[in-house]
């Protein structure tokens, strides 16, 4: 393959999911150069297509998540939607799938359906348990996902409540970047051994492996510490987020001697310098010095102060403030592109960087945009086509 190629040209993906995990998942690999069948229900389709907030009157979070994709609006509940879809699985490489355990089973597109079509097929199930264990059927979301892991008895300030995260850790990183290395994997398995799988992933499970460290005094044998007292939950002094004197905030990740000590020179604290290693009491007496001494001017004037300093201290940026962040900037982490009805949409790029990775020039897609291109290439006529959507059974 031609290194000026995308790393994934020549890959075919059957998209089922909904939602936040599959959809990043899916949005990142066709990205990478993947061929990507978004699969709807013709009557609905993906409900972060109504969610709020919008643009134009279609969902922002749908626009986010679902460029570089094709739409097919397929009734998989009808006899002839199912023989399409698996007309469809003969010419791909994976099914990605965020349904409840038992739901593709009950619509009969199961793993074991799927590879009569396409034996070496890679089918890759995204849940929020698993496909396995007691809470198999559960419903559930990112906060349940995020508990049962530990990722919310280890967040929040000491003494205080378990602490809500301001975004979906477990989606993202337990869903979506777990579904991504799971299928690349699958994908490189396959080419050298001819055989397919089913990947079952947990959201669960991928989520709790953001709680190695912390959880390395339970592992050990020892008592868990108490909430904001472990050393990277606000134990150590320089490790945390200070205010300003304008009520804006700095966060500090000041661990090693080095950077503890160019940080309390940066604050006239030159006393300190040896101090950073103190936990308990002694670290709070610290981190209360650090403060004070952050209270005493604007993020503005610590921003500028810290340009120059190797402390490991940046501002903590809000909403608009990260889309002009000039190391994102620089990065190419946001563009601009065109949508015939949204119009110009601000697109947050992948962070891969792979060889041959071009810039998406292909917009999030209307329910049923591609339905009959695709059809067309599985060989139906054209009135065919509109015969199955008069039906109900495709939506063009």
């Amino acid at each position: 393959m031609s290194a000026t190629l995308p790393p994934l040209s020549g890959v075919r993906i059957i998209d089922l999911t909904r939602l936040y995990p599959g959809p990043l998942a899916t949005m990142i690999l066709g990205d990478l150069g993947a061929d990507v069948i978004k699969v709807e229900d013709p009557s609905r389709g993906d409900l972060m297509r109504y969610l709020p907030p919008q643009k134009n009157g279609i969902g922002q979070g749908f626009l986010a998540l679902n460029r570089s994709k094709r739409s097919l609006a397929l009734d998989l509940k009808s006899a002839r939607g199912r023989e399409l879809f698996f007309d469809l699985v003969r010419v791909c490489d994976v099914v990605v799938e965020g349904f409840r355990p038992g739901v593709i089973e009950r619509l009969g597109i199961a793993y074991a359906e799927l590879k009569k079509a396409r034996a070496d097929i890679i089918l890759c199930s995204i849940s929020g348990y698993g496909q396995t264990g007691p809470y198999r059927l559960r419903a559930g979301h990112d906060i349940n996902y995020c508990a049962r892991a530990g990722v919310l008895g280890a967040s929040g300030e000491r003494g205080g409540p378990p602490m809500m995260p301001g975004v979906q850790i477990a989606d993202v990183g337990g869903g979506s970047w777990q579904a991504l290395a799971a299928i690349m994997g699958a994908l490189f398995q396959r080419e050298r051994s001819g055989h397919g799988q089913w990947l079952d992933l947990s959201m669960t499970d991928g989520v709790l492996t953001t709680t190695l460290l912390a959880m390395q005094s339970v592992l050990a044998g020892e008592p868990q510490p108490e909430r904001g007292e472990a050393p990277l939950a606000g134990g150590l002094p320089g490790y945390g987020i200070f205010v300003t004197k304008d009520g804006k905030h700095m966060a500090a990740g000041a661990i090693e001697p080095q950077f503890f000590a160019a940080l309390c020179q940066a604050l006239g604290l030159p006393e300190l310098r040896e101090r950073g290693a103190c936990l308990g009491e002694e670290g709070r007496q610290v981190k209360r010095e650090l403060a004070a001494a952050f209270l005493a001017r604007n993020q503005s004037e610590w921003i500028e102060i810290f340009s120059g300093v190797d402390a490991c201290v940046e501002p903590v940026l809000e909403g608009s403030e990260v889309l002009e962040d000039e190391q994102l900037v620089t990065r190419g982490m946001f563009f601009e592109m065109d949508h015939p009805l949204a119009g110009s949409l601000t697109q947050m790029a992948s962070p891969l960087r792979l060889a041959g990775c071009l810039k998406p020039n292909l917009p999030p897609p209307g329910l049923g945009e591609h339905t009959a291109e695709i059809m067309a290439e599985l060989g139906l006529e054209s009135e065919e086509i509109a015969d199955l959507a008069e039906r109900g059974v495709l939506g063009v």
